[in-house]
């Protein structure tokens, strides 16, 4: 599957913005979809994810209550709602894919197809 993300920009502190990782080929519904950041210097870290199967979702600590992962599986995207977003948000936000991934997986390496990546910077 090849991923195509977008949505990043430019936001104030407190402010929101809503990412799409728009994916090709027939068999979308039987990924499970994620979203990780990476910000300049520091490692590639999990955010959310959702299953291929009933769409169960799971988030990192850090954006529980503020950032929301959901599919659409006619429209082959994955989308992450981000509210309330901090400076310590900012990072470049990579969607990824697996086929059949067992629901919980939230290291970079369950998930063998990467998006481009879009910048998120949050200003102060």
């Amino acid at each position: 599957v090849q991923l195509q993300a977008s949505g990043g920009g430019l936001v104030q502190t407190g402010g929101s913005l809503r990412l799409s990782c728009a994916a090709s080929g027939r068999t979308f519904s039987s990924y499970s979809m994620g979203w990780f950041r990476q910000a300049p210097g520091k490692e590639r870290e999990f955010v959310a994810a959702i299953s291929w199967s009933v769409g169960n979702t799971h988030y990192a600590d850090f954006v529980k209550g503020r950032f929301t992962i959901s599919r659409d599986n006619a429209k082959n995207t994955v989308y992450l709602q981000m509210n309330s977003l901090k400076p310590e948000d900012t990072a470049v936000y990579y969607c990824a894919a697996e086929r059949f991934a067992r629901y919980g997986s939230r290291s970079p390496t369950d998930f063998g197809s990467w998006g481009q990546g879009t910048l998120v910077t949050v200003s102060s």
